[in-house]
């Protein structure tokens, strides 16, 4: 069985009356890539900041390997490594002096350098300036920077947010290449659901400063696989209450866009009484679709949002 490298108990964490963490518990096994989801104000960010370091929690625990920061912070800066969603370098550096300048803190000979240049491709820019980087060059050189100490408790905070779809699979193959080792274990926060589904063994789903869920992929869906969609638009407005059947466990309804997805309990029995429905209040149908439960459905129904509000 494998040894949990971070094991959180408990943990609240209070800005003046806000809640920011409400008694979160969960662990992240030696090699494991877990990802933490949630919408905008939801304490992912707290969480992370307070595994790192930077905030300390009201009360529980936290602990890395065994260690916490009261007492083992200089252990601790050797074991952990992260990667914000935006860092900062020196435009007038090149990508290898800008490693090379990293590696110095942690002492490392110029191979660890060349290594990391090799292992996030940027062995084609190391002579280029950081100023002339795209964005996804600029979170490669990130992640190298991160990588380079070889912690065994990597923390990446959106790092593909605002790239574009190639950019991101590099990123993403990167990650799975580091995962393939086992050496690592990762907490990733991200915006993208695919992302989440593609990278991590495990999925936190976080509202409110609570944990709603988590588990794999396949768990998670399991546990709601009596759970499925219909999803439709229409040329009306229609309310909540109109929908509320025994079947139906929620309708998620955008006002903005008059679509809706019903989380029923077979589509086999509730659209004859859906379109019956319609068709007896005149409600003029654009699109229907039904469909098994998605990790996307099960996030919305959670937290009534989208994971990038």
């Amino acid at each position: 069985m494998s040894v949990p490298i971070l094991e959180v108990k408990e943990v609240y964490k209070y800005f003046k009356d806000v809640k920011a963490v409400d008694g979160i518990s969960f662990s992240v096994n030696t090699g494991e890539f877990i990802a933490l989801l949630g919408p905008n104000g939801a304490g992912k960010t707290t969480t992370v900041e307070m595994i790192e370091g930077i905030q300390k929690q009201a009360s529980g625990a936290i602990s890395i390997s065994g260690m916490n920061w009261a007492n083992h912070e200089s252990s601790l800066h050797q074991i952990i490594s992260l990667s914000l969603q935006e860092t900062r370098f020196i435009d007038k550096l090149t990508v290898k002096e800008t490693i090379q300048l990293f590696a110095s803190f942690y002492r490392l000979p110029q191979g660890r350098v060349d290594e990391v240049i090799e292992i996030v491709a940027l062995h084609e820019k190391y002579k280029s300036y950081v100023e002339s980087l795209s964005g996804g060059q600029r979170q490669k050189l990130a992640l190298a920077i991160a990588l380079l100490n070889k912690a065994p408790l990597l923390l990446l905070d959106e790092p593909t947010t605002g790239l574009d779809p190639t950019a991101r699979r590099e990123i993403w193959n990167i990650l799975m290449n580091l995962k393939k080792e086992r050496n690592t274990s990762l907490i990733l926060t991200t915006h993208y659901m695919e992302e989440a589904e593609y990278l991590c063994d495990r999925i936190i789903i976080m509202d409110k400063g609570k944990i709603l869920a988590q588990g794999s992929l396949d768990e998670l869906l399991s546990a709601n696989n009596s759970k499925e969609i219909i999803e439709f638009s229409t040329k009306d407005n229609v309310s909540e209450q109109f929908y509320c059947d025994e079947g139906v466990y929620k309708l998620i309804w955008d006002e903005n866009t008059f679509s809706g997805k019903l989380i029923v309990k077979s589509i086999v029995e509730q659209l004859p009484v859906f379109l019956q429905k319609i068709k007896d209040n005149d409600v003029k149908l654009s699109r229907l679709e039904c469909r098994k439960l998605t990790l996307d459905d099960l996030f919305i129904s959670m937290t009534g949002k989208h994971l990038g509000d």
